[in-house]
């Protein structure tokens, strides 16, 4: 392994281990009534990253006409699920299942990297699922009467981040191959790394 493919491995690691470390979990201890808490939600690490990470793995992996389609069906489940929760569907280790979908997205970009993926139908049936476990949370999180603006809010914040994703991914696309391949096999190892330490916050 090259100096370089070793630290573009190691940076990549240490900024989803240090954001994951800082942050820890984003479902707890927040507001969940209105537009601007709904907003600002999808910054704390799980869901950014998950949202990043579903933006690049699309831009990566599928045909270059139906990239829309990774951030389109990780916004419907998040959707329904959220919805589905406020009527009272619950299920447990959610939290888990919301790191290791972070995992599962790192996981993800390294085998597009490696030539070794999903069918894009399997792809984004794992994509809507780790998305429905986000929309969960969300939606249990939420108080009814402020849930729909609260939803807004983090539908709009998540289609930000999966657009910084898909334009991250379009620029790796410009860059000479085998550098673009090093650059997301680093940052889908880290953030691998980074759901690990979330699962274990």
């Amino acid at each position: 392994m090259s100096f370089t493919w070793r630290n573009t491995l190691r940076g990549a690691a240490a900024a989803t281990l240090a954001c994951g470390a800082t942050l820890a979990h984003a479902h707890t201890g927040h507001g969940a009534a209105s537009l601007l808490q709904g907003l600002l939600h999808p910054l704390a690490p799980d869901h950014l990253l998950a949202a990043v990470a579903v933006g690049l793995w699309s831009a990566r992996a599928l045909p270059a006409g139906r990239v829309w389609q990774g951030p389109a069906v990780f916004l419907f489940a998040l959707a329904g699920a959220a919805l589905a929760a406020q009527a009272g569907l619950a299920l447990p280790f959610v939290e888990q299942g919301i790191a290791l979908s972070v995992m599962l997205f790192g996981a993800m970009l390294v085998l597009a990297c490696r030539g070794v993926q999903p069918q894009p139908a399997s792809g984004l049936l794992l994509v809507a699922a780790a998305a429905a476990l986000h929309g969960l949370a969300h939606g249990a999180e939420a108080a009814g009467a402020a849930f729909a603006s609260y939803a807004a809010g983090f539908l709009a914040s998540t289609a930000l981040l999966h657009a910084i994703g898909l334009g991250a991914g379009f620029g790796l696309q410009r860059l000479r191959a085998s550098l673009a391949q090093r650059i997301a096999f680093g940052i889908g190892a880290g953030f691998g790394a980074a759901g690990l330490v979330l699962l274990a916050a």
